[in-house]
């Protein structure tokens, strides 16, 4: 155990040594605060429709899969319809990527449900095509397009 004066002394010295030039030197400086970023513009609010929109990707992405699947051999033509969609309402990239979710969604639940074409996923596939037209036309008729 050192004597209460060495330890005072090292104390001392600590001190000393913190203030001086060459402990300045390797101390680290305070971090600064970084420069203030310009705000984002505000994000455009979603259109009325978002949620029919939102429902006739998700249904595309089934009929996507299932039609495929079920021998009708046109699944690219529904991704083209996609692409189409996406195109003209996906304005920015956080809503394409909203879209590009749905359709996605849409085709993996089926692809995890059906691995081969039965009369149930048939039927799917009617209701499907009679609800995307449905919202299609509600959509337009709704909102003009």
């Amino acid at each position: 155990m050192r004597p209460r004066g060495a330890r005072r002394a090292v104390a001392l010295a600590a001190l000393a040594l913190a203030a001086s030039p060459l402990a300045a030197q390797t101390t680290p400086a305070k971090p600064t605060a970084p420069a203030e970023q310009p705000a984002p513009p505000p994000a455009e609010p979603p259109p009325p429709y978002e949620p029919q929109l939102l429902r006739l990707a998700e249904v595309i992405g089934a009929l996507s899969y299932l039609r495929d699947l079920c021998g009708a051999g046109d699944g690219a033509t529904f991704r083209a319809k996609f692409a189409s969609l996406l195109e003209t309402e996906g304005n920015t990239p956080a809503r394409k990527e909203t879209l590009a979710g749905a359709f996605n969604r849409g085709f993996r639940d089926y692809e995890l449900t059906y691995r081969a074409c039965t009369p149930t996923a048939q039927e799917i596939v009617a209701r499907f095509l009679d609800e995307a037209g449905r919202i299609a036309r509600d959509v337009a008729n709704r909102y003009g397009g």
